[in-house]
């Protein structure tokens, strides 16, 4: 049995916890993003509060870095949160003006784009996530928030439409509810985005740890590359046409079988036991 599956709890919550607190005491420039891994769950932490963890270029770089730090097979999955009552205000307004230049802003939008990763990630909200924020959350796979939290692309009302942050809202929400979003700036309630389809569920502020931890640990029982070819999938086939779609999973869950994992997980059902996953990529023998 893989030793991911015998952790406490208590031992992750506490590695959010500390996270969160860890390295307080140095400077924040140094230290954007926070990052630790335990037992498969890597937990980052957004560290700008006094800047709304504004997602500034620097801020991005540090995201990505940490999101693709040491993807070995002991990563499972990842959790994102940020520090303070703000998940992320969007960009830094001071690095869009003109007296930066066009190159710079093109780093910055092209920055936003989604870093494809094979693990799941969970964005773990509690608070304000507007614009790039708001795009940060709907481009995870799910999205566990606050009833105090709240979404928003009002980018419109400074003369900047949320363009770039459109891209993952409009393939996470009803297009007319995105256009409305876009279009006014109006924010939605946490409860709005569930019914939408931007987040995945609402709690309240104290079971929040609980409840997004409850899915990681869920995440950590399956196959590592099991769960990496059907998100892979998943996202492959959504971008075809039905018939399109059908024939790629088709496909797909004739290479999930050919995996050890694959049939291992087939020969446990049949025998009534727990999978032993070997949580690597490798063929079964023929």
């Amino acid at each position: 049995m893989s030793r991911h599956l015998f952790y406490r709890a208590a031992d992750i919550v506490q590695l959010i916890r500390l996270t969160a607190r860890s390295l307080c005491t140095q400077n924040p420039k140094e230290h954007l993003t926070l990052r630790q891994q335990i037992n498969g769950i890597r937990s980052i932490v957004l560290n700008n509060p006094k800047k709304r963890n504004a997602l500034s270029l620097s801020m991005l770089d540090s995201l990505k870095d940490d999101i693709l730090a040491d993807n070995s097979d002991d990563l499972r999955v990842i959790i994102i949160s940020a520090k303070g009552p703000v998940f992320s205000s969007g960009h830094d307004l001071k690095e869009l003006t003109s007296a930066q230049g066009r190159d710079y802003h093109t780093k910055v939008f092209q920055a936003c784009s989604q870093v494809y990763i094979p693990v799941p990630v969970i964005a773990m909200v509690n608070g304000v996530a507007t614009a790039a924020g708001c795009q940060l959350v709907a481009s995870c796979d799910i999205a566990v928030v606050t009833d105090k939290s709240s979404f928003a692309t009002p980018g419109v009302n400074i003369g900047l439409f949320c363009s770039t942050p459109a891209v993952a809202l409009g393939r996470a929400v009803p297009k007319k509810v995105a256009m409305e979003m876009l279009f006014t700036g109006n924010p939605i309630s946490a409860q709005e985005a569930l019914l939408h389809g931007l987040v995945s569920r609402v709690v309240p502020e104290e079971r929040l740890e609980e409840e997004t931890l409850a899915i990681a640990r869920r995440v950590c029982q399956a196959s590592r590359p099991v769960v990496a070819l059907g998100k892979a999938t998943f996202h492959r086939q959504m971008a075809q046409g039905r018939d399109a779609a059908y024939a790629t999973a088709s496909r797909v869950m004739v290479d999930n079988l050919a995996l050890r994992d694959g049939q291992e997980g087939v020969r446990a059902f049949i025998e009534k036991r727990k999978p032993v996953w070997t949580n690597k990529a490798e063929k079964a023998h023929e």
